[in-house]
């Protein structure tokens, strides 16, 4: 019969401080129910993704295999208790079936009303059912890797770069191990640890130091043959619970004391350079005026409007640097995106051509940091009304579909500004194709992105200004009232 693998996916990035629900939904591609069986094989197989990877390794072992489920949503609040019970059910359900090897591709920082860390509950309940069960696990470098994802999985491998142009090859770090330990080749053991380091999201690229430094450190020990995998996590800090903050794993065939050494190593190097993981806002009027003055280069000057990423569970429609760009009179600008599906139906209503007069984005209050939603009144001709859908080109998440919802493109004269029904980062130049924008004949181009925009667009910047707007991905940690977070954490208590 031959071996049976089970092969799923529950991803998500929960930012406590988001005021935007995370039902079931939020996992759909068709809007009834999150993809699974052959649907997400045909979405999944040959893409550039963990989930891709799983598939690829089961095929090359020769192995049948099952997708019960493969849910995945952009970051945003708290996941509904429902949602994630769902998810749970069908992946515990498939290995209670039976199967040689249980091949997971999570995120490592779910948070729902009833779990802090969704991850290690889905772990322990999966190790109630198969005790024994080789289980390995791809996750993001933003993971806020707990005890119970430690203790309960056999092999973690998490992605070295940020942006995370490495998904696919992150999956086989965490898989092939598995596979080897199927067939007599290797016997995994891991060590985990944690420090109460916090770093902002602004200083974790791994295209920069300190990340950089320490996740070249983490793939020398992994070539050098003494780890099957080793992988350094930055965490992901708007989670307001004990288990955020710096982690790190490391799989070594059979030597435990290995690969606590390893482990603690790359521990200790992120505390050594924890200054260089901590990021201090610019003044959004000193950042425009520096924008204003810079000359015209090869490439257009990206503004990064840092504060409303959705990839770190932002609205994505706050105004504030939007509406500062309009108002200091920058030229040429292109704008990706707005989160407004109420403006987008009224540019449709309108057409092609027409001028609208409308109340853009604002429409979400953000109680956790205490600010409520501000629309900007504009004017702008209805350039073009698409819709929204594409695969990406890479080499972040390349080949995987993606849905904006209907969008327009709204032209103020100075500014072509995308506005769009469902929320996506700006990483993949096919986002931009879609929407009839050319992105590198921009003067400026305004993101709505922190780092993952690197990814397919960073070689088009002839400079970069960072933009300090609004909104609960804030890189300033004073606006957020951190209760339950495990303490003391640097840098909050130095």
């Amino acid at each position: 019969m031959g071996r049976r693998f089970v092969i799923a996916q529950m991803k998500h990035e929960t930012n406590t401080f988001s005021p935007m629900p995370t039902p079931l939904g939020r996992f759909t591609r068709t809007g009834r129910r999150p993809l699974e069986g052959d649907e997400a094989v045909r979405a999944f197989r040959g893409t550039g993704t963990g989930l891709g990877a799983l598939i690829e390794l089961a095929g090359r072992a020769g192995a049948r295999y099952e997708i019960p489920v493969a849910a995945s949503a952009w970051p945003s609040g708290p996941v509904e208790d429902e949602a994630f019970e769902y998810v749970s059910a069908r992946i515990l359900d498939a290995v209670a079936a039976g199967c040689d090897a249980l091949l997971l591709d999570l995120h490592g920082a779910m948070v729902t009303p009833a779990h802090d860390d969704a991850e290690g509950e889905l772990l322990r309940r999966i190790r109630a059912v198969a005790p024994d069960l080789p289980v390995g696990v791809v996750l993001d470098m933003h993971a806020n890797v707990s005890p119970a994802m430690a203790e309960h999985a056999t092999t973690l491998a998490g992605y070295q770069t940020y942006p995370h142009v490495d998904m696919f090859e992150s999956g086989m770090r965490a898989g092939r191990p598995i596979v080897d330990l199927l067939d007599g080749k290797s016997r995994p053991v891991m060590a985990c640890g944690r420090r109460a380091m916090l770093p902002h999201i602004m200083r974790q690229s791994s295209l920069d130091e300190p990340n950089r430094a320490i996740q070249a450190r983490a793939a020398e020990m992994e070539r050098s043959g003494g780890a099957l995998a080793a992988s350094f996590f930055t965490g992901f800090p708007h989670a307001d619970h004990p288990h955020a903050g710096v982690s790190a794993a490391v799989v070594t065939d059979g030597d435990p004391a290995l690969a606590r050494r390893l482990c603690d190593e790359l521990l200790d190097l992120a505390w050594r350079e924890r200054e260089g993981f901590v990021y201090t806002p610019e003044p959004l009027e000193q950042s425009l005026r520096r924008a204003a003055a810079m000359p015209a280069g090869d490439g257009p000057v990206v503004l990064l409007d840092h504060y409303d990423n959705t990839s770190s569970g932002g609205t994505m429609d706050t105004m504030t640097v939007l509406a500062g760009i309009i108002e200091a009179g920058l030229p040429d600008v292109g704008a990706f995106a707005v989160y407004d599906p109420q403006a987008v139906a009224e540019a449709a209503r309108a057409g092609e051509g027409a001028t609208v007069t409308l109340a853009l984005g604002g429409k979400i209050d953000m109680p956790a940091i205490g600010q409520q939603g501000k629309p900007h009144a504009l004017t702008a001709r209805v350039k073009r009304v698409v819709e929204g859908k594409y695969r990406n080109l890479g080499p972040m998440s390349r080949g995987e579909p993606v849905d904006m919802g209907l969008c327009a493109v709204l032209d103020t004269g100075k500014a072509e500004i995308a506005v769009i029904s469902q929320r996506v980062e700006p990483h993949d130049l096919a986002s931009f194709q879609v929407l009839g924008i050319d992105p590198r004949a921009k003067r400026y181009l305004m993101l709505k992105s922190r780092v993952h925009w690197r990814a397919g667009l960073g070689d088009l910047a002839s400079a970069v200004v960072e933009c300090a707007g609004t909104g609960v991905c804030t890189s300033d940690y004073s606006q957020l009232r951190f209760k339950r977070l495990r303490r003391p954490m640097y840098p909050l208590d130095r």
